[in-house]
């Protein structure tokens, strides 16, 4: 079984480990028998993870991410067991697609001798707009 992140990353459901907890807040009588709360640990450093991703994952700065390079996701949203741990396994695939998605590298451009020129002359009409807002020396 494979958590799909993307159509090119797959993770081992064996990597992520996820733990039933009580939920916080209100629910009734029923907030404190069942575990519906889902706790999720995922170990970056020891995943099969590509190398540049984790690299990318350990340096995001988001508190969900801990200084051992451990992701811990708390999902308590919905009041069902299997809601919640959908519900965290769809964060952390998030999570991992942000990491591996990387940016263009921008080209520096120039600006056209055109765009220049006006630019320029845009400047000297506001100036001379300016100056005739000063008061009039007779």
């Amino acid at each position: 079984m494979y958590l799909v992140v993307d159509q090119h990353l797959r993770l081992p459901l064996s990597e992520i480990e996820i733990q039933g907890i009580r939920a916080q807040g209100a629910g009734g009588q029923n907030v404190n028998k069942v575990a519906s709360a889902v706790h999720l640990r995922f170990d970056v450093a020891a995943s099969s993870l590509p190398e540049p991703i984790k690299q990318r994952l350990l340096e995001q700065a988001d508190r969900r991410v801990s200084r051992d390079g451990v992701v811990v996701i708390k999902a308590q949203r919905f009041r069902t067991l299997e809601k919640n741990r959908a519900d965290a396994m769809e964060r952390l695939a998030e999570l991992i697609r942000r990491a591996a998605h990387t940016d263009k590298p921008r080209k520096a451009t120039r600006p056209t001798r055109a765009s220049a020129r006006k630019r320029v002359d845009n400047k000297t009409r506001r100036g001379q707009l300016k100056s005739l807002r000063s008061k009039v020396d007779y």
